[in-house]
């Protein structure tokens, strides 16, 4: 029998790998179904009021393929397989058949997208190692043969060129993309002399020197001790050190923050609102401690010096990617 569930928000309806016992047909809120990919979570789509999860595992028995929570707060219709199976055994043998095949057909279809989406992740132009391996060039020739003209270093054109294709036999294409792509970040000047000249100006070495440094170390890391953030969360990360700058650090350089006040005061410090549960993943991958409640109001406590550079190296990481698509 049909009955009626539910579910809080932000909390799993099932996740992927469960057993599985029912579909579920939304009835009020929304719904996301996801998939775990290392330390985080990606969104594959939303469900609205009328839609339905769970459906293919009515003939295989197969364990959840995603995981599936709630957006916000939402009731499910729950229908057991054990009723849906007696009202099934009523239907004519081919129509059982036919829907059968067609519940094959479509998990092997998500099986072919998702090796097709790992094909073109293994073939991305610009990945990881390949950003790392173009900033080091930059930072060489920049450091090497670079000409001082006040914080900033004027990079020789022609070895930059000699550098990227003779020793480290690199496109000079991805080379230039990764330059305009600093330019529009703003970490480099170009200026066209004519005749295929430019000059090239590096104007922030030192970030860049370390932030290779930083992303070479997270490359080649175990997937277990990766500290990886999207660019949501990279923007909950980036409140989070403002409201740290705000209080002052104990003896052991910690900092108490008060999340009751983010949210109250996010709208108007940073032009969005900042909800207490925002928090969550930071403290699912330990960058701030477990919430505590205290004179009606929740609080995290961290260490400004670990957050703030792992705030700006992540967001170059994101801005970068951006610019160089």
């Amino acid at each position: 029998m049909a009955e009626g569930k539910k579910v809080g928000q932000d909390t799993y309806l099932f996740r992927e790998g469960d057993a599985p016992d029912a579909m579920y047909i939304l009835k009020t809120g929304e719904l996301a179904i996801t998939k775990t990919k290392g330390s985080s979570e990606i969104v594959l789509a939303t469900l609205s009021p009328g839609g339905m999860v769970g459906e293919m595992a009515i003939f295989d028995m197969k364990p959840r393929s995603a995981n599936v929570k709630a957006l916000k707060e939402s009731e499910v219709i729950v229908l057991p397989y054990d009723s849906l199976t007696k009202q099934m055994e009523a239907l004519p043998m081919w129509t059982k058949a036919i829907m059968k095949t067609m519940n094959e057909n479509l998990r092997e279809a998500n099986k072919k997208i998702k090796l097709l989406e790992n094909a073109n992740a293994d073939t991305e132009r610009f990945p990881p190692h390949t950003i790392n391996k173009l900033l080091t060039i930059l930072n060489m020739v920049s450091t090497m043969f670079g000409q001082k003209e006040g914080e900033s270093l004027l990079v020789p054109q022609h070895r930059l060129r000699n550098f990227t294709i003779q020793i480290f036999q690199e496109p000079t294409n991805k080379m230039q993309s990764m330059l305009q792509g600093l330019k529009d970040l703003k970490m480099f000047e170009i200026a066209d002399l004519g005749e295929g000249q430019q000059k090239i100006t590096n104007l922030n070495p030192t970030f860049l020197v370390k932030f290779v440094d930083w992303y070479n170390d997270w490359i080649f890391k175990q997937e277990k001790d990766k500290i990886s953030l999207s660019e949501t969360e990279v923007k909950f990360l980036e409140a989070t050190v403002f409201y740290a700058k705000k209080v002052p650090a104990n003896e052991k350089g910690s900092r108490k923050i008060n999340v009751t006040e983010m949210q109250n005061d996010s709208m108007r410090d940073l032009g969005y609102v900042f909800r207490a549960e925002d928090m969550n993943p930071l403290v699912e991958k330990k960058l701030v401690s477990e919430k505590t409640m205290q004179d009606k109001s929740v609080f995290v406590t961290a260490i400004l010096e670990d957050l703030e550079p792992l705030a700006k190296n992540w967001r170059f990481v994101w801005d970068l990617k951006k610019c160089l698509r």
